[in-house]
């Protein structure tokens, strides 16, 4: 004879799953989330993963696994204590747009990053807005190769320099260790406010 669920089993079990939840959300991407929910939660297998997603098995599988590491890694005090400083996450991206090390760069950037273009850079070419860090990484596809380490204001960022005279920039919004957003603006007002970080090196 079935009985009605207990009303305290029930909460603790939204207080269990509630947080899991949020970290998978926080912690990984769109594709990944799907992966993972797909074969760890409702039991679907690889192939029918690939299809769903439009990869590869080796990419689908990869994808569950990652999700499933993020899942598990511990949030400890000594991980908050090791985020790196904003100017740092500002190169590596840059490095990894530069390699093409999507792997990478989708580690540093939030899930649900977005990029916003003022009028100004939109008349350059750069998109409106776009959203989601699978999008980002097909944005930059390679685009930082010629972009020089700046300071946007006083924040770390980059810039595309032609002819000695700055003609975009790349203002990063950045928390934890992790990319929340990118500006791209080029209106004069801000152009006129970036200086070289270290104008020795190109990145």
């Amino acid at each position: 004879m079935e009985t009605a669920p207990d009303a305290s089993e029930e909460v603790a079990l939204a207080e269990t799953v509630a947080p899991a939840l949020r970290i998978l959300i926080d912690r990984s991407t769109p594709s990944e989330r799907v992966a993972f929910v797909l074969h760890d939660s409702f039991g679907f297998d690889i192939p029918t993963i690939t299809e769903i997603l439009g990869r590869i098995p080796a990419a689908a599988r990869k994808l569950a696994s990652r999700a499933r590491i993020k899942m598990t890694r511990p949030a400890t005090r000594s991980s908050t204590l090791n985020w790196q400083a904003d100017w740092q996450v500002v190169d590596a991206v840059l490095a990894a747009v530069r390699n093409g090390d999507s792997t990478r760069l989708l580690e540093l950037l939030a899930p649900n990053v977005a990029v916003a273009g003022d009028p100004a850079a939109v008349t350059l070419g750069t998109p409106n807005r776009r959203e989601g860090a699978e999008q980002i990484v097909q944005f930059f596809n390679g685009a930082a190769k010629s972009a020089f380490p700046v300071h946007v204001e006083d924040r770390p960022g980059a810039a595309w320099i032609h002819d000695g005279e700055p003609k975009d920039t790349v203002d990063f919004t950045i928390d934890r260790g992790m990319v929340k957003r990118i500006d791209l603006r080029a209106n004069q007002k801000t152009l006129e406010q970036i200086h070289c970080r270290h104008s020795e090196k190109r990145v």
